[in-house]
């Protein structure tokens, strides 16, 4: 499976050294170039294994960058123009626009309970909480807690 990631669920994920639990789950982990100028902004360098691509669709980038930021605007169009199977994009009015196009959008919560699912992790819990300590997640209370029951934790 091809995953087509923007920058924010990569950049928590490189916060607390489990950018690798995205190769467990995926073939290949593209990224747009906005995503990656946007990435290299805050980290000194990227793992090797991101695939970085170019969007190519300038009228549709055009349309989307009134709207998103350039990451996300580019992310939404690589996606579509390599056919992933996901879109990793936590930014609402993003997911929202991706998924209007047919895209198949997951999110950083989603990658845990996957992990979790796929036995990648033993605690979404545990990583949940690092994400939120380390890398600045929020989430609900009565939306973690629905998550986690999901995979079996209480």
């Amino acid at each position: 499976m091809i995953v087509v990631a923007d920058t924010s669920p990569i950049t928590a994920l490189l916060r607390i050294k489990k950018a690798d639990l995205l190769l467990e789950l995926f073939e290949e982990i593209s990224i747009p170039e906005a995503v990656r100028s946007e990435l290299l902004r805050y980290h000194h360098s990227l793992p090797r294994w991101l695939v970085v691509g170019t969007a190519q669709n300038e009228s549709e980038l055009s349309k989307l960058r009134i709207e998103l930021d350039a990451g996300e605007a580019e992310a939404i169009i690589l996606a579509q123009e390599i056919q992933s199977d996901y879109l990793l994009m936590d930014e609402r009015k993003g997911r929202r626009i991706a998924m209007s196009k047919g895209l198949r959008v997951i999110g950083l919560l989603g990658i845990v309970l996957l992990a979790k699912e796929r036995k990648s992790i033993s605690s979404a819990r545990e990583m949940l909480a690092e994400l939120e300590k380390t890398a600045g997640m929020y989430l609900a209370s009565s939306l973690r807690e629905t998550a986690l029951r999901s995979v079996g934790e209480k």
